[in-house]
């Protein structure tokens, strides 16, 4: 029995090696490998014979066994694990090869990230669900169904310092809404700071203190954009007077000026005297032939017409024959 188990176990480690090749593979002369381009040459001579009998399978042979060497050098490398993967870290490489465009630059961290190194704070992995002790279920952190959905929420209390007749429900809903557009808002002005172009300003900024050029500018702002342009507002006591901002357009007088009117004139005759029409040799040419193939392609037509006897395909130049009295014309 011992026996036979023996070599029943010695059968399946031969079928697994049969299936599957050894990682230990002989070279006479070894790669060049550079692991950090994954690159790996082998200068070893070929074998003219096995490769003229059976290209395909010979290539591939090779091609798997210079990737094993690779991956045997990329084993010993130092090894992390990110996430449930396991990866290595990349020394810097050693063969320079050509780009043909430049190394992408590392991304801009945002303002975030840099608070965070400045002070020192680590970012951890939090869990999709959390624990909820009113239903005693897990339930996503954010989105549908979550601890903070609004649909959740069937009654709510009122504050004390609250109108009462205040509906909370908007009032929550509408917070909500204001932090989601802080957070994009956020998210663009980093995104224009990672690309190095300026945010485009729209009224006053928020800031801690406001300046009295950027005040005067936010109430100008706001008082020009009623529909009357600012024209029926009252204004302030020591409200200063606004400059009217942009570029207007300018009209010549319509009469009044005969000097300028006659010097235009003028100078548009001139234009039109001295400019020489000028011939397109290409132009012309390829005009004459596509008029040349038109007239060629309406004779062989009428000829293919004339020929099944139709007495309207003659063309207008053809003397019709039989008839009293003199040759007419078509």
């Amino acid at each position: 029995m011992a026996a036979t188990t023996n070599d029943l176990v010695q059968d399946v480690l031969e079928s697994v090696q049969k299936q599957y090749k050894s990682i230990e593979v002989h070279k006479d002369i070894e790669l060049d490998v550079d692991c950090g381009n994954l690159l790996a040459c082998d200068q070893n001579p070929l074998d003219v014979k096995a490769y003229r009998s059976n290209k395909d399978e010979f290539l591939l042979s090779l091609s798997r066994d210079n990737t094993q060497l690779l991956f045997n050098q990329i084993w010993k490398l130092p090894i992390h694990r990110v996430d449930d993967v396991v990866t290595a870290e990349l020394p810097e490489p050693t063969v320079r090869i050509p780009r043909e465009k430049p190394v992408p630059k590392p991304r801009a961290s945002t303002r975030w990230e840099e608070y965070a190194r400045r002070k020192g704070i680590q970012k951890r992995k939090k869990s999709r669900r959390v624990f909820d002790e009113e239903t005693q279920e897990w339930v996503p952190r954010f989105g549908y169904k979550s601890k903070n959905d609004l649909r959740r929420d069937w009654l709510l209390e009122v504050p004390d310092n609250a109108d009462p007749y205040e509906d909370q429900f908007a009032k929550k809903k509408t917070e909500k809404k204001e932090r989601v557009a802080k957070n994009e808002l956020q998210r663009l002005k980093n995104i224009a700071r990672a690309q190095k172009t300026k945010v485009p300003a729209a009224g006053l900024q928020p800031k801690a203190v406001q300046s009295s050029q950027e005040v005067n500018k936010a109430i100008h702002l706001a008082k020009r954009s009623t529909a009357s342009i600012g024209r029926f507002e009252d204004k302030l006591p020591k409200e200063p007077v606004e400059k009217n901002r942009g570029k207007r357009r300018k009209f010549e007088p319509v009469f009044g000026q005969l000097d300028k009117e006659k010097e235009r004139e003028k100078d548009i005759l001139g234009h039109v005297l001295r400019g020489k029409p000028k011939l397109d040799v290409n132009k012309a040419v390829n005009k004459e032939l596509r008029d040349g193939n038109v007239v060629q392609e309406e004779l062989e037509a009428r000829k293919k017409q004339r020929g099944k006897g139709s007495k309207r395909a003659l063309p207008k130049f053809v003397k019709k024959k039989g008839g009293r009295g003199k040759g007419k014309f078509r």
